[in-house]
């Protein structure tokens, strides 16, 4: 198993626990120098916060991890293509690398919506790898709705 699956399955991990808890099912992991330093699902119901998206949460933590406000050299797993609100926080944070799994057409901001690395006043653009796990990633956020409805 490749790196990237791996670190992909535990983002897919962090989603299936986030979705057992009756969060939207979106996990994130953060890793740097090949291990994974944070991990987190929404918590948004949890904590009564509409920021606490995964992407949000694994970075704050990874923050608290190394003690420094920005991720220099990190990569950052996520199983849904971040908002434009994630966007920003991993431009901001200076995640290295974005990894997502499914694409987000209503709600995406990195290749949909306002795509906030192609704006001229973002300061720093994550290399960015999509379709990571695109089927899994897909599949728990249909089930999810499903059962709701």
């Amino acid at each position: 198993m490749t790196p990237t699956i791996r670190f992909m399955d535990a983002a897919l991990d962090e989603a299936r626990l986030a979705g057992q808890r009756g969060e939207v099912p979106i996990g994130a992991v953060v890793v740097k120098d090949g291990t994974i330093i944070a991990r987190a699902g929404n918590e948004t119901r949890a904590l009564n916060d509409v920021t606490a998206h995964a992407e949000i949460l694994a970075i704050r933590r990874a923050s608290s991890v190394l003690q420094a406000e920005r991720l220099n050299g990190a990569d950052l797993y996520v199983t849904l293509e971040p908002c434009a609100m994630c966007a920003a926080a991993i431009s901001f944070a200076r995640i290295r690398r974005l990894y997502y799994g499914a694409e987000d057409a209503k709600g995406g901001g990195v290749h949909h919506g306002g795509r906030f690395y192609a704006q001229p006043t973002c300061h720093h653009a994550p290399d960015v790898y999509a379709g990571i796990a695109e089927s899994d990633s897909i599949a728990l956020l249909k089930d999810f709705f499903a059962e709701k409805r």
